[in-house]
């Protein structure tokens, strides 16, 4: 009778099966089949399944040059000799994660019927229901790799159960991190459509007016009376690929600035507004955002930022 098991306990595979990638060679009569795998590449077949270090009934009828149907019939014609302890029916949990972490056992997915899994007596009663001398001497040299891998595990036991504590550690690190990033997330300034700054909330402002222009995918505009180098600074944080535009009155400094700015980053196009402007707009995209005071002193006052419905092309129709 297989194990009964659930998805919350299905245990975590110790298994590094993924790197057995070569076929054992395909055999028509076992008695004339030459040994072609070795200890080594045996190993790599056993995982751990329920407590249990397992090969899978696939793997196990390559290493005996047999079908998987005539070696789990053999197995099923002489059950009294397989209880559970010996082989047992895997979940379809387990199957699920023996495909997901051996590559060569993908086909499983696609089996009718679900695997089954040799322990260690498992595989010694195979020798007794396979009548040949090859397979006693196959099931022998499976049997010595599962001593060779219990004796790895014997010898590294402290360093692999340090590796699980530390597993363990950085989950709940990681665990710890998502809280904090996450109650970080919940306090910070959001992107609303409309946003109040107290007089002294420049860097309110700033990472604000930041977040905007981050947001942006196609174009930046804005419209503004009095601009300098801290606005060049805001354009800098734009997406790759965003087109940036500055309408503004004209001013020798802020060329100079302009000019050094646009030989080292992406170009900030300048056009001089031709009449003063009362109020600023900050066009992302196809949205408009009414600035209570210039980009560059947000937040030095009482100001605000509001999302407008009008269309942009509206706003710089008026400009020109």
């Amino acid at each position: 009778m297989a194990k009964k098991t659930t998805k919350d306990n299905v245990q975590k595979l110790v298994a590094n099966c993924d790197q057995f990638e070569k076929d054992v060679a395909k055999c028509d009569k076992l008695e004339n089949t030459e040994s072609v795998i070795t200890q080594t590449e045996i190993e790599k077949l056993i995982i751990t399944i329920r407590g249990e270090q397992v090969i899978i009934d696939q793997d196990v009828a390559k290493l005996y040059c047999v079908t998987t149907k005539r070696l789990n019939q053999q197995a099923n014609r002489n059950s009294d000799r397989f209880p559970s302890s010996f082989r047992f029916v895997l979940t379809v949990e387990e199957r699920n994660e023996v495909v997901a972490n051996c590559n060569h056992l993908a086909s499983l997915k696609y089996r009718p019927t679900l695997p089954y899994a040799f322990t260690e007596q498992g595989i010694g009663q195979l020798s007794t229901v396979l009548h040949s001398k090859k397979a006693i001497e196959t099931s022998i040299k499976i049997m010595n790799a599962f001593v060779a891998m219990r004796r790895f595990m014997i010898q590294n036991a402290a360093v692999l159960m340090r590796i699980a504590h530390l597993e363990r550690h950085q989950i709940e690190t990681d665990e710890k991190i998502d809280l904090i990033l996450d109650k970080i997330e919940e306090h910070s300034p959001k992107l609303l459509p409309e946003q109040v700054f107290a007089t002294g909330c420049v860097w309110d402002a700033w990472t604000y007016i930041s977040d905007l222009v981050r947001s942006a995918r196609k174009r930046i505009v804005l419209i503004d009376n009095f601009v300098d180098d801290r606005v060049l600074s805001m354009l800098t944080k734009r997406a790759d690929g965003v087109k940036a535009t500055i309408h503004t009155r004209y001013n020798e400094q802020f060329l100079t600035d302009l000019k050094k700015h646009n030989s080292q980053y992406p170009e900030i196009e300048f056009i001089q507004l031709p009449h003063r402007n009362h109020d600023r707009f900050l066009i992302i995209d196809d949205k408009v955002y009414l600035l209570g005071a210039s980009l560059k002193d947000m937040g030095a006052g009482l100001c605000a930022v509001t999302e407008m419905s009008i269309a942009p092309e509206v706003i710089l129709g008026m400009v020109g």
